[in-house]
């Protein structure tokens, strides 16, 4: 079989634009895939905080009118080559030249324009995909419209799609009247199991209900969102789709994140000699003002919500802080939350760093000092920030939910097995009785060593999910 021709479409991409971890997988997957010889080209909104150093580099190479039912748009397409990758920019001043990517009163009709658009373009930039990849609820729509407005095109007519749900929490719901007002879509599409959900739009339901492939971003989270608590509504559609819904693990860029290389460390190391880990450790401690001394330092580094679990650390928080440990948190999210930390910094501030905050250097340099990480999430469709600090050799302590459950296994004293530290329950006790359990196997510093040169081994580069990928294109072009 001829090589496999693909267009990535995302609403976001490392290091273009980035809200979550969306972006991540944006920048690093198709560079994966495009390694094994496949034709993957990458299309996005061309926003107005994409980097100067990015857009000078930019070409025009087409420009066309988008229809959005009465409303006829400019269009422009622009185009980058990066690490081998051709990125295609979709250009239109109204939707993208705004402050941040999302949470505007026109978020349907926005992102409308760019699925509209991005089909548009392929026969203006010459390229026929085998397979569209669609991304989240923002091109979820994509496959509706391929299959409605385009299949009848003799360009389009081969083209199948594949919707990867990285979060299904997020959907794109909408009022019902935008099927007449923007969508301009025929109201047969308005059903139990087409889009529509509770009398609304929904983006991320057209995406599964049309792609000829559905795929989340772990096994154990394909399993999950076929059930109530974790389907967010959709788990429905979900199980009428189960033949064709798939679970790839995401991966992370094995070569920025190197803590032999990386330049925002303090020291580096590797798993030959792990020695620049605890001189990483004594400088973050000066840095932050806390205590220099050999204590179990626990990293948090996350959005400060309740899917990441920190009711639960509410909960025993005075538990926490009475073992002889040292915890440092960077994030924002929930007031409650941030004043939570805030306030245990300042009452036990040899014990607590709160950075409230997003900070890239820092996030790294907690990756390779913490000795213990905590991800207590109450579901988590992949996670990437385990395997981050496995890389950096800081041992994961998490909970048994999604992509956490297929990439930590429970460390058992009595065989040896395992790389980290579990709790099934979404428990606050459960999680304590853990942190207990880790903090007492950090005395024993043999085995604390052999986890950390153990983690620093697991490989969780993106080549075999790309692998895996490509064979499910393969799998959405035999659908009928």
């Amino acid at each position: 079989m001829e090589n496999l021709k693909i267009l990535f479409a995302s609403s976001e991409v490392v290091p273009f634009a980035k809200t979550g971890g969306l972006a991540d997988v944006a920048g690093s997957l198709p560079k994966a895939i495009k390694a094994m010889g496949t034709d993957i080209r990458v299309v996005m909104p061309k926003y107005k905080c994409i980097d100067k150093k990015y857009t000078d580099k930019m070409e025009l190479i087409s420009s066309f009118y988008v229809n959005i039912v009465w409303r006829r748009q400019l269009c422009g397409v622009y185009k980058l080559v990066k690490d081998n990758v051709d990125y295609y920019f979709i250009e239109n001043d109204f939707y993208f030249n705004r402050d941040g990517l999302y949470g505007y009163f026109d978020q349907a009709e926005q992102f409308t324009f760019f699925n509209r658009a991005l089909l548009e373009m392929l026969p203006h930039i010459g390229f026929q995909p085998d397979v569209v990849h669609f991304n989240d609820w923002q091109t979820g729509i994509g496959s509706l419209l391929l299959e409605s407005d385009y299949k009848e095109l003799k360009y389009y007519k081969d083209m199948k799609s594949l919707f990867t749900i990285h979060n299904i929490k997020y959907q794109g719901i909408f009022p019902k009247e935008i099927m007449d007002s923007v969508l301009g879509l025929s109201w047969e599409y308005f059903h139990l199991n087409g889009l529509e959900h509770n009398d609304q739009v929904n983006f991320m339901k057209a995406g599964i209900a049309y792609s000829s492939i559905v795929n989340t971003v772990s096994k154990t989270y394909a399993d999950e969102i076929k059930h109530d608590f974790f389907g967010e509504g959709l788990n429905g559609i979900i199980n009428r789709r189960a033949g064709d819904v798939y679970g790839i693990l995401n991966g992370i860029d094995y070569d920025h994140n190197n803590p032999s290389t990386d330049k925002r460390l303090y020291v580096n190391y590797s798993s030959r000699s792990i020695n620049g880990k605890y001189e990483n450790k004594k400088m973050l401690q000066e840095e932050l003002k806390l205590p220099v001394k050999d204590v179990p330092m626990v990293g948090i580094i996350s959005r400060l919500v309740d899917q990441k679990g920190f009711d639960l650390i509410d909960c025993v928080i005075m538990e926490i802080l009475q073992m002889d440990l040292q915890l440092v948190v960077l994030g924002t999210g929930e007031y409650k939350y941030e004043n939570m930390f805030r306030w245990a910094s300042e009452v036990y501030p040899e014990k607590v760093s709160a950075n409230i905050k997003y900070d890239d250097v820092l996030a790294q340099r907690i990756y390779a000092s913490s000795d213990i990480f905590l991800m207590p999430s109450l579901f988590e469709p992949c996670g990437l920030s385990q395997m981050f600090s496995m890389r950096y050799g800081t041992i994961p302590l998490v909970r048994e939910t999604g992509g956490l459950n297929d990439t930590v296994r429970p460390y058992n004293e009595f065989t040896g097995e395992g790389n980290g530290f579990t709790f099934a329950n979404y428990n606050a006790h459960d999680m304590l009785y853990t942190i207990r359990r880790a903090v007492e196997i950090y005395q024993n510093k043999p085995i604390w060593e052999m986890l950390v040169k153990r983690v620093m081994k697991e490989d969780f580069r993106w080549e075999k999910s790309a692998s895996e990928y490509v064979e499910l294109y393969r799998r959405a072009m035999e659908k009928e």
